[in-house]
């Protein structure tokens, strides 16, 4: 009876240990990021502080083709200088650190309907009917029942078959200030914007990131979406509903290796 006590604990304390090792291998192959999130239940998701776009890790300045550099001659006696844009002083954004506001109006509709069929279809013959000769001893080295008239034959045949179809529809409306952080040399404007707004424990995240030309600044300070070159903008969200909507990592790497 104590033997076999000793044998139920013993099996016990393997049981425990292999469950332990599993959830220590998850905690492990999830990296700081599991650790962060367990740490972190029950707690709002923290918001970004403000810092300058140029001194954070990994920022690049932005580097395009420009045109000759145009020479700005000053006449005398004149009201007015070639390189003012208005005779005023101008309140819209023209210099670094000078914020603009973004207008963003998506309503894209695309339908794709594409079809190919290709086939294809080959063959070679080749026959030796006559060689001084010597072509009635091929049986010598090749088997007997040889042909000299059909000593090679080649054929090939393949075929291919696609379709697909993208129906698609997206509609964005917002807006988003963004902060002028570089001039190029031609007088374009490299813009960055990030938004965070948390309701409870969700936090919606907003972005915006392109190159402007200052003629196409309005009035009042704000430049359209589709004027925006290179532009990138993001939207998506933080938080529980967030992480709700998402496959779990475990099913998002057997997505990955599985290859059927």
């Amino acid at each position: 009876m104590q033997n076999l006590r000793t044998v139920k604990y013993c099996s016990e304390r393997q049981g425990l240990r292999a469950v332990s090792l599993l959830l220590l291998s998850c905690v492990f192959l999830g990296g700081c990021g599991v650790s962060d999130r367990i740490a972190n239940i029950g707690q709002a998701p923290d918001m970004s502080p403000i810092a300058n776009p140029s001194l954070q890790p990994g920022y690049q300045p932005v580097s395009l083709p420009m045109p000759a550099p145009q020479k700005v001659v000053q006449q005398r006696n004149s009201l007015w200088s070639a390189d003012r844009q208005t005779f005023f002083k101008d309140q819209r954004a023209s210099d670094v650190g000078d914020i603009i506001t973004v207008m963003i109006e998506i309503k894209d509709k695309a339908e794709l309907d594409n079809e190919s069929e290709r086939t294809r279809a080959s063959s070679e013959n080749a026959g030796l009917d006559s060689l001084l000769g010597y072509e009635q001893s091929l049986d010598r080295i090749l088997p007997q029942a040889i042909d000299n008239e059909n000593l090679a034959g080649v054929s090939s045949d393949s075929s291919h078959t696609g379709s697909g179809t993208i129906d698609r529809e997206e509609k964005i409306n917002l807006k988003i200030a963004a902060l002028v952080t570089q001039i190029l040399p031609n007088g374009n404007m490299v813009i960055h914007g990030q938004q965070e707004v948390r309701v409870n424990f969700e936090k919606r995240i907003l972005g915006i990131d392109g190159v402007i030309r200052p003629e196409d600044i309005t009035v009042d300070n704000t430049v359209s979406y589709e004027q925006i070159a290179e532009a990138r903008i993001m939207y998506g969200g933080e938080g529980q509903m967030t992480d709700v909507q998402q496959p779990r990592y475990g099913q998002q790497l057997y997505d990955i290796v599985f290859p059927f």
